[in-house]
């Protein structure tokens, strides 16, 4: 009965969005399209702000609301979660809240990291902090056993993507979870690549932070976000900035001044910095349900059953994608080209450009990133979507060969 059921739910959440009924969408890696229940509930947050029908404290009941509908979704204690801003902020948030010493070191891949999760690591050589940088494979993904390896007695933090943004490797973040455990190294994960889409469990994944906005696939809006701390560390961390949902009150009097004499939150509320984003908050108390109706599970076995279909019909035309076709490391990213032979928006592959302005033209949305053609999936696509996609490629790629043979 499940089992019938599932092509019925997930062709219902596809309805939800208008987008999809002009193009073909395969874009979540760069940012959301939204649902008719999330853009609904934003509304609601709007008319309570016209009309003023609602006090700070009726707005914040959608923050907690989505909190702990995000706690869900990964398997955490609500209390492990912090409301943030994005990645940028969470990253940022947990390499100032380090009891960092001068000399000790933070292990990364420059390579296979957005920019994002670089500086604010580069950011601490002020303090005396190595930035300890392993070069990634040839492929594009983590060289897991390097990375282990770099890991010495003063290696304080280390840090990944739970899917590069380009070339879309899926990291394996319980392998470097595992070691950074060993060693008391706290693992840090940039999931907004993942997040909403491959399914976590944070009970299970030995990760001791995980940062995210909702921008992408938590369906939400940009400027809200969800940061993780392990109760492993929680005592640990010092949060950079200070304000009153971050240290303990005995009163819900927001503006009431508490003791000087003050005490952090005894979770992740610590690192919660003044107001918060209402309508990123609204937006995600709604994109969250979706998600959870749905389940993580699903979704994820959904996703990737639809990228190993277009992984095949890729490969079968000529233009096998960077990332394996299965195994550990699949993700919902397909990536064309050559790495690096290029930028954001741009690439010097001779083929990738025609490729890109026909796909364009075919109303197949897509992105260039590090020279390379990108694609990626949700819950929301379908067979349908992946077929159009290799047609149009397979059209294209022709042209382009076509045009190529006249000069």
């Amino acid at each position: 009965m499940q089992a019938e059921a599932e092509p019925h739910a997930f062709a219902s959440f596809r309805e939800g969005f208008p987008a999809l009924r002009a193009q073909t969408y395969l874009s979540i890696c760069d940012k959301t399209i939204l649902h008719d229940r999330v853009r609904a509930s934003i509304n609601v947050f709007l008319d309570h702000l016209a009309m003023a029908s609602a006090n700070r404290k009726d707005h914040e009941v959608h923050v907690a609301s989505a909190k702990a509908k995000f706690a869900g979704l990964v398997n955490a204690p609500a209390e492990t979660i912090a409301a943030i801003r994005n990645v940028s902020d969470g990253a940022n948030t947990i390499a100032w809240a380090m009891p960092w010493r001068e000399g000790d070191n933070v292990v990364l891949t420059v390579e296979a990291e957005h920019p994002n999760n670089i500086y604010p690591w580069l950011r601490l050589k002020t303090r005396g902090v190595e930035c300890r940088m392993v070069a990634a494979r040839s492929d594009g993904g983590l060289d897991i056993p390097a990375m282990i390896a770099a890991i010495d007695g003063r290696t304080r933090v280390m840090t990944c993507s739970s899917v590069t943004f380009a070339p879309g490797h899926r990291s394996d973040v319980a392998r470097l979870g595992e070691a950074c455990r060993k060693r008391d190294v706290f693992l840090l994960v940039d999931g907004v690549q993942s997040a909403g889409i491959l399914r976590h469990d944070f009970d299970a994944e030995p990760i001791d932070g995980f940062v995210t906005s909702t921008s992408k696939g938590l369906l939400g809006l940009y400027g809200f976000g969800f940061l993780y701390a392990s109760p492993r560390w929680i005592d640990r961390l010092e949060p950079a900035y200070l304000s009153r949902p971050a240290v303990i009150q005995g009163t819900d009097d927001h503006s009431a001044m508490g003791n000087f004499d003050f005490e952090f939150q005894p979770d992740s509320r610590r690192f919660e910095v003044g107001s918060f984003n209402l309508a990123g908050a609204y937006a995600a108390d709604a994109s969250l349900d979706l998600l959870l109706e749905l389940g993580a599970e699903r979704i994820e076995k959904r996703v990737l059953s639809l990228a190993a279909a277009l992984h095949e019909g890729l490969t079968a035309i000529g233009l096998p994608p960077a990332t394996p076709a299965g195994g550990p490391e699949l993700s919902h990213i397909m990536t064309i080209g050559k790495l690096d032979a290029g930028g954001h928006g741009f690439s010097n592959d001779p083929l990738i450009g025609p490729l890109s302005a026909h796909m364009t033209d075919g109303k197949i949305v897509h992105t260039i990133r590090r020279g390379q053609l990108r694609l990626a999936l949700h819950a929301y696509n379908n067979e349908q979507d992946v077929e159009r996609t290799i047609a149009c490629v397979s059209e294209g790629l022709a042209k382009a060969r076509q045009a190529s043979e006249v000069k």
